[in-house]
């Protein structure tokens, strides 16, 4: 959140807009992160084409829980899906989200290239366990962000969500994808 290149694909995925994007290839090694990162309090970066919102996709959507709180996610589950993400939307409601499934666990790398909403990225295991999360990444950050270990999935929220309702690694995200409805 599909080839063209790897950045590209991590920008889409973090189209995050992380959507930053999803990177299907091992993203070049990064110095460690925590499991915990917050971005830090500097301007926004110029974005790398002017808002354009025919250019935002919209996927099919599905409920989502993590430590008791509900969200409506649209899921990408495709490289396309994928590299596109969350890029040209001006906002998203607070209760609303995307994931990006990558079907097997991998090293990812998401970038805002595009995205114009701070989000906050959640890294997934396999079974729904946050494993990593990025606070409050700004819009058009090109430097790709993730954990130094490979995730099923990355969730993003809007910035400011995780500190908003106390979401903490460890928790388990229950959706469809992971086989773990209640």
């Amino acid at each position: 959140m599909a080839n063209v290149n790897v950045w590209k694909v991590c920008a889409a995925v973090f189209g995050a807009s992380l959507a930053l994007s999803s990177c299907e290839k091992a993203a070049p090694s990064a110095p460690p992160q925590s499991a915990v990162a917050a971005a830090s309090p500097v301007e926004d970066p110029a974005p790398h084409e002017p808002l354009d919102p025919k250019k935002a996709q919209s996927l099919p959507e599905a409920p989502l829980t993590i430590a008791g709180h509900s969200f409506t996610v649209e899921l990408a589950d495709d490289d396309q899906e994928r590299e596109i993400g969350l890029m040209h939307r001006g906002r998203m409601a607070d209760d609303h989200g995307m994931l990006f499934d990558f079907m097997t666990p991998r090293r990812v790398g998401f970038w805002m290239r595009n995205t114009f909403i701070p989000l906050d990225m959640l890294f997934v295991k396999s079974d729904g366990e946050i494993v990593a999360i990025m606070e409050n990444i700004r819009p058009h950050v090109e430097t790709p962000v993730g954990p130094d270990r490979p995730v099923r999935a990355v969730l993003e929220l809007n910035g400011g969500i995780v500190k908003k309702l106390g979401l903490k690694v460890g928790d388990v995200v229950h959706h469809g994808a992971f086989k773990n409805l209640p």
